[in-house]
């Protein structure tokens, strides 16, 4: 790609014409799509240091195996993580993580567990480094790979999320197949490709429904656990060592929670070190767990392993869980805080501060193990190579032709979407052609022929804005995590969905002007009627594209909702109509350059009023059309300018949003190291020092009470009692 340099981009901007503001704007556009072509490739992991390096040093064996679909094993251990939110004045502090240590371990399923608002989300996202960064977020701790203190991109990992996101209209064999060419390009064949993603619908158990659409709210396609399994099969494709899964059974009732863990525990048994949070799993899921990690307000009450050892841990305090009853649930009261009514809240808050305290003293036995060093991972084989981490991905004509592909099957599929158009477009037309009925050449038709022309660019303009700013900002969901994980750039991106709804966006402006046209009678040559559709088509792309600047400045739909017809409203006053250009304000004569309304509808006048004679009586009457122009300050202008106008204002805000994507583009919080005095001593098998022997002797005196199913759990009585306070700070 050759990168013109300033004085070739005057020149190409001086061809295209205007002056002024107008060619400002088209010079800009002009350098910010050269820079969507030229740019550089996907931003990889930046390279790790000598030290790592050494450490992690693997060899063109390591490298193949990560190209075979073979999982590295990883384990991870983290130590002291703390996670603070202050208020925007920081005034106080409120923990959301205290001293949090913990180890996931290759073929071992662990679960984060704890009631609602207990930190179990927050330390996924610390662990998986997806903290969105924010300065009021103060966040610090340990965290080692194999031993090792690195970060997550030392490692291949996956992180599936609460949503489900897709492309509605593809199936879920498209899906995965897009993805693999994707994030996959060192497969070389068709057959290889297409062999390994039979091979994730076979692991995932989504063979039965391989060629059925997704589905979204309006038509029905595959189920709830059907997607959050196709979740899991688009993060697998990339071979990763760590899985992470933010609460999978959300939303799913209790047969497909069940299948979705089920896959998750022959994926831990395949290799992977699974790391999920789970709010209340039932009896058969718990049994699915090797490790489990209890929180409550932001503590650590227990992390070991699963199924009877926490059982019996609690029990010696006198927390005895009743025959027949769900182990989870059985721990889901015992850490919970009962807000019905005083006396509950200070038993239970006194209970689960003796657990927390307790736990703290004893960890050094519960937790896994002793950490993995460096001998031990040269003698089991773990090579992490950076070559085997960073893939160069396909060149950007392969990324754009495989997103034109998706974006194409995406458009033209939305039956609903394009159905509902449709209709409206036709129904408009009618509308308005009822209403100015086969006007003729009197002098109060030329009111009429301009207000007519006025509603056909408002109501072009606004069902392109609505339909996009509508869409967008979930696709937008969708492309920032296939961004993140390299897949693609944003070039192709912005480019292809430009391309792929050229077609079909223009079907709809063709279908008004069809209409409307012949019954309001308009300048009836078939040149005219061309070149009227053909303004409103390209209006309806500027709509677009300002509609995608709207989703790229604003988080949800709803917001892009409320932004988007404001923006526009402000372009409709100054569009020509209501406001003449040469009364226009000198602080607002701008906003009539960069107004796609006003140049849509300047170019419709001169189209249906050039030419055009009008009955008059008097000398005072207008009796052409080119002196109605004139009173439109529209007089000298062409067609020509108009569409180059709209061109450069749709050129305009599609470089907006490309600028506007990559500077929104997540970041992601870091972890800092904390004080050495904060810092506790590894979790190791060791003996107890005589403070914690005795501590531990007196807590484990006390009076067992058995807590049959129908009681309500009590504290047992705790020398000690220190709350979990949320202190501020000063």
């Amino acid at each position: 790609m050759v990168v013109l340099g300033g004085k070739k981009v005057g020149q190409v901007v001086a061809g295209i014409g205007g002056n002024g503001l107008g060619q400002i704007l088209a010079a800009v556009a002009t350098a910010l799509l050269f820079r969507l072509f030229s740019g550089p490739g996907p931003a990889l992991p930046p390279e790790a240091d000598q030290e790592d390096r050494d450490d992690f040093a693997g060899d063109s064996e390591s490298g193949e195996s990560t190209a075979d679909g073979k999982v590295l094993p990883v384990t991870i251990r983290w130590r002291n993580i703390t996670c603070s939110l202050s208020d925007k004045s920081s005034k106080s502090v409120r923990f959301l993580l205290k001293n949090v240590s913990g180890e996931a371990k290759p073929g071992r399923l662990l679960a984060i567990m704890g009631p609602s608002g207990s930190g179990k989300t927050t330390l996924l996202n610390i662990l998986a480094g997806q903290m969105i960064a924010s300065p009021r977020v103060h966040l610090s701790g340990l965290l080692e790979v194999n031993g090792k203190p690195s970060s997550n991109k030392a490692y291949k990992f996956a992180y599936v999320r609460q949503e489900d996101l897709f492309f509605s209209q593809l199936t879920v064999r498209e899906t995965l197949s897009l993805a693999a060419e994707l994030q996959r390009p060192e497969i070389p064949s068709l057959e290889e490709r297409d062999e390994y993603v039979n091979t994730l619908l076979f692991k995932l158990g989504l063979v039965s429904c391989a060629d059925t659409r997704i589905g979204d709210a309006k038509v029905r396609g595959i189920s709830g656990g059907e997607k959050k399994r196709l979740s899991l099969a688009c993060e697998l494709i990339a071979s990763p060592s760590v899985i992470f899964a933010d609460e999978p059974t959300t939303g799913l009732d209790a047969f497909q929670a069940e299948k979705v863990m089920e896959t998750l525990r022959q994926l831990a048994q395949d290799g992977h070190s699974v790391i999920c949070s789970i709010h209340q799993p039932r009896g058969s899921v718990y049994s699915k767990f090797d490790d489990i990690v209890l929180l409550t307000e932001g503590a650590l009450v227990y992390a070991g392993p699963a199924h009877e050892e926490p059982l019996a841990y609690f029990s010696k305090f006198g927390y005895h869980c009743p025959d027949h009853v769900n182990p989870a649930e059985f721990l889901a009261d015992l850490i919970s805080v009962d807000y019905s009514s005083s006396e509950s809240v200070s038993s239970s808050q006194k209970r689960i501060d003796g657990l927390v305290d307790s736990f703290s003293l004893q960890s050094s036995t519960i937790l896994y193990a002793t950490p993995i060093t460096r001998r031990e991972v040269s003698r089991t084989g773990i090579k992490l190579s950076k070559k085997t981490i960073t893939k160069k991905k396909g060149g950007w004509w392969r990324q754009f032709w495989l997103l034109l592909k998706r974006a194409w099957m995406q458009a033209s599929r939305d039956g609903p979407t394009n159905k509902v158009r449709a209709r409206m477009s036709v129904a408009s037309a009618i509308i308005f052609g009822s209403v100015f009925w086969r006007m003729g050449r009197s002098q109060t038709s030329i009111q009429d022929r301009m207000g007519l022309l006025q509603v056909a660019v408002i109501n072009t303009a606004m069902a392109a804005l609505t339909k996009t700013v509508g869409v967008f900002p979930k696709e937008r969901a969708i492309v920032d995590r296939e961004r993140a994980k390299g897949s693609y750039k944003l070039g192709p991106y912005l480019l292809s969905k430009l391309l792929a709804e050229i077609p079909i966006g223009a079907a709809f402006p063709l279908m008004f002007g069809a209409v409307l046209y012949p019954m309001a009678r308009l300048h009836p040559t078939l040149s005219r009627f061309g070149r009227f559709c053909g303004i409103l088509t390209v209006e309806s792309f500027a709509a677009s594209a300002m509609g995608l600047t709207v989703g790229a400045m604003v988080p949800t739909t709803e917001a892009a909702m409320a932004v988007g017809p404001s923006l526009m409203t402000v372009f409709l006053v100054f569009g020509g109509y209501y406001v003449n250009a040469d009364n226009t304000p000198i602080i607002f004569r701008w906003i009539p350059r960069v107004s796609l309304i006003r140049w849509a509808f300047q170019g419709l006048c001169i189209n249906e009023f050039k030419g055009l004679q009008f009955d008059h009586q008097n000398s005072f009457d207008i009796q052409n059309g080119e002196q109605a122009l004139e009173r439109l300050s529209f007089g000298g202008s062409r067609i020509r300018e108009t569409v180059i106008a709209q061109s450069r204002i749709l050129l305009f805000w599609y470089s907006t949003t490309y600028l506007l994507l990559k500077k929104n583009k997540p970041k992601y919080q870091q972890l800092e190291i904390p004080p050495p005095d904060q810092i506790q001593p590894e979790q190791q098998l060791e003996t107890f020092t005589t403070y914690q022997v005795e501590k531990c002797s007196q807590l484990e005196s006390l009076p067992i009470n058995q807590v049959e199913s129908n009681q309500h759990l009590e504290s047992p009585p705790i020398d000690q009692v220190r709350p979990f306070i949320l202190e501020g700070a000063n």
